[in-house]
């Protein structure tokens, strides 16, 4: 506006004239349009920290599936015993990176050796292919777990929530009871029972391979965990239902299940997505501490190789210890438990059978041990 006419009341035209496109778009910035999975990428990617956390879960999970392909060791390979050979003891409790007397000898001779990363146990397996097969296992069940916790607890907010009145109040009764309950005492009990009621129907149908408690673990969580995800979900969608949009929907017709599924689960996704997230570490610790009270995984696949193999490359050892064993008894009635971890059923005879008992028995009967006072 010019100076002089500053103060008048006169409307200057001059500022009624049309905008020029550079104009407008200097002034108007419109945002492309987007979804709500390229949005929510975009918003990913501009978050460092979460994008690294990614980066690492996708890899440990990689690792879990594919390094038990090419891994030269197994899960259950006791690498001092060789079926016809001493058993070579050296390879029980390695230091990670080292190797047993066996695999010095083929490092000297110039044979190329794979390193025990983690070391090996009491029993000389590798442990890092153990801690791989622990890792799928944990990550297996903490997937599933929050897939089941997350279709329950999503089916049934979304019907509290949209449907409200009568069924809203009952839902929310059953949610409370359950609440309640003390998580602990109630997981520890449904796996208990589970266990025992499902454990032998199981025989002979593909879910024997899973195993009754991981089976029955699947149902803790689906009985009990659900509760925290119905409850966020019945919340959002009390809030979204009355927005414009849900009016439109069911002035034009549209029965509940599409708005529900086409209109308010869709903006219910970063709820669902962080719950689900946060699913995942519960799933895994509650299957960790069920294993250790034995109601969870089922022990080491290698305890019953391991004893095979003891028994396989010392037929000898053991057979001697019996007759030993049934010497003693009828010579000072002196019970010594027997060399292998089953006990021999049947009774011991008055006959030494092998010569070098014989000899034995003959020796304690010339030399007879002093009576205790």
């Amino acid at each position: 506006m010019d100076k002089k006419h500053r103060f008048t009341l006169h409307v200057n035209m001059d500022d009624f004239i049309p905008a020029t496109d550079e104009e407008k778009s200097y002034i108007v910035q419109m945002r492309p349009s987007t979804t709500f999975f390229k949005d929510g990428v975009k918003r990913l990617c501009r978050n460092k920290v979460a994008l690294v956390s990614l980066i690492v879960v996708a890899i440990i999970t990689l690792s879990a599936i594919l390094i038990p392909a090419f891994w030269p060791y197994s899960y259950d390979q006791q690498l001092g015993v060789r079926p016809g050979k001493p058993v070579d003891a050296s390879f029980n409790n390695l230091a990670p990176f080292e190797y047993g007397k066996t695999e010095l000898k083929r490092l000297e001779e110039g044979e190329k050796v794979f390193p025990h990363v983690f070391g090996t146990d009491s029993a000389g397996r590798d442990y890092f292919i153990r801690v791989v097969y622990g890792t799928r296992i944990s990550l297996a069940v903490g997937f599933f777990a929050s897939l089941i916790v997350l279709i329950i607890g999503m089916t049934v907010g979304s019907i509290a929530g949209y449907c409200g009145g009568k069924v809203d109040l009952i839902i929310m009764r059953i949610v409370d009871i359950i609440y309640s309950l003390p998580d602990t005492l109630m997981v520890i009990l449904l796996a208990t029972v589970l266990k025992v009621s499902i454990g032998d129907k199981l025989d002979g149908t593909p879910l024997a391979k899973i195993g009754s408690n991981i089976i029955s673990l699947f149902i803790v969580f689906a009985v009990l965990y659900w509760v925290s995800m119905a409850r966020l979900i019945r919340g959002q969608i009390l809030s979204l239902r009355e927005q414009e949009y849900v009016l439109a929907a069911q002035v034009t017709g549209a029965k509940g299940r599409w708005i529900i599924t086409r209109h308010l689960v869709p903006n219910c996704m970063s709820v669902i997505f962080i719950s689900t997230a946060l699913q995942i570490p519960n799933a895994i610790f509650t299957e960790s501490f069920l294993s250790y009270l034995g109601l969870g995984v089922h022990r080491a696949l290698a305890q019953p190789l391991r004893r095979r193999s003891a028994r396989r490359v010392r037929p000898e050892a053991q057979r001697l210890r019996k007759e030993e064993a049934a010497c003693l008894y009828l010579k000072y009635r002196i019970s010594i438990p027997p060399f292998s971890p089953t006990r021999a059923r049947s009774r011991p005879s008055t006959a030494c059978p092998s010569s070098l008992t014989r000899a034995r028995c003959s020796a304690s009967s010339a030399n007879p041990a002093p009576a205790n006072p």
